[in-house]
């Protein structure tokens, strides 16, 4: 029997709730969307990335930011804000605001080894994301892609966390068909698990085999073990992809998973499709995750460009100031596991390894 104890707070939550209760829906306040017009416009020789807090300034956010920081650390763990017309703006200066809006929030974290600290999430054509982000054959022959070539297709997404605090994506134009969010608590997926199988809840606290296929390249980092489940203080954080459970699987020397394990993480999928809700973006929403607390899916989608509706997110990583601290063994995929510390992100070839 588990000794683990369930967890308690807002970020136990049930797909119907979040539907039924908006809690974590927040509108941008006239001002700040009135400094950001006036900031977008007083920036337009400055390249995106080189945007701060000082130089893109926000005076009337502070407070509406502060909110949207609690409700991801403390709350529900997710935002959706509203308010922001992406059609005044062309694409470089969509580009300076998202960015300087992230800023605001936290610090940008690399997303790959290239080094982009922004990525279009979007429909790339066949070939496209293997060739940027890698792919490899199962045991059968057929190609197995990375997790970030499949954000580059119009598939659907399995739920997974990304390697950051918090994932940010401001949706720029919606696909014709589908492209729909699916959103789920992990801590109600810990504590329903904990409930109906604890000795399979148990085993998802242990180290799992993981790859890094697809993000830093080479030796001694291909493959590392983390638990799915981690709790300090009484914070949960939960870490999941199976595209790098099961590429760890392919690679020779790597641990085999039990069939106990195999049941543990079928069960984690079930229960994250039980309770979850889905959530379709418009155009100017903007959506926040704290990859601790939330899993996150997408189902397939198809694109009708004749019709301006051609799928296009643009995504940030977040590491933010308020960020709880993490159980020691973390830092093997973390870096720093104290609160509030930058840390996530993928370590680039020309600096020290951080993970």
């Amino acid at each position: 029997m588990s000794s683990a104890e369930y967890l308690q707070g807002a970020c136990v939550w049930h797909g119907v709730e979040m539907r039924e209760n908006q809690r974590w829906v927040k509108q941008f306040p006239p001002a700040v969307l009135a400094e950001i017009d006036a900031a977008v416009g007083r920036t337009g020789n400055t390249a995106w990335h080189d945007l701060t807090r000082e130089n893109f300034p926000l005076p009337s956010a502070d407070a509406f930011f502060d909110d949207v920081r609690a409700e991801l650390e403390n709350g529900s763990g997710m935002v959706k804000i509203r308010g922001l017309d992406v059609s005044c703006y062309d694409p470089e200066q969509l580009r300076r605001i998202w960015y300087a809006l992230g800023r605001h929030l936290g610090t940008p974290m690399f997303q790959n080894r290239r080094g982009e600290l922004m990525r279009e999430i979007r429909d790339e054509g066949a070939g496209v994301g293997a060739k940027l982000y890698g792919s490899t054959v199962d045991a059968s022959g057929k190609e197995f892609l990375s997790s970030g070539a499949r954000t580059l297709s119009p598939g659907e997404l399995r739920f997974h966390t990304d390697r950051c605090d918090v994932v940010g994506l401001l949706c720029v134009r919606q696909a014709s068909e589908g492209g729909v969010s699916k959103l789920a608590s992990s801590a109600t997926i810990y504590n329903e698990m904990l409930r109906r199988r604890p000795d399979l809840h148990a085993l998802l606290c242990k180290p799992i085999p993981r790859s890094r296929f697809g993000e830093e390249a080479g030796g001694q980092y291909v493959a590392y073990d983390l638990p799915v489940f981690g709790v300090r203080d009484g914070k949960l954080t939960s870490h999941f992809s199976l595209t790098y459970i099961e590429n760890a699987q392919l690679l020779p020397g790597v641990r085999k998973l039990s069939d106990d394990e195999h049941e543990a993480i079928r069960l984690l999928l079930q229960l994250a499709q039980e309770h979850c809700f889905e959530m379709r973006f418009a155009p100017g929403d903007i959506q926040l995750l704290n990859n601790h607390v939330i899993y996150h899916g997408r189902t397939a989608f198809k694109d009708d460009a004749s019709t301006g509706q051609d799928r296009m997110l643009m995504r940030l990583w977040l590491s933010v100031p308020d960020s709880r601290a993490l159980p020691e063994d973390h830092a093997i995929l973390w870096g720093d596991v104290s609160g509030g510390m930058p840390r996530g992100g993928i370590a680039q070839p020309a600096t020290p390894h951080m993970n």
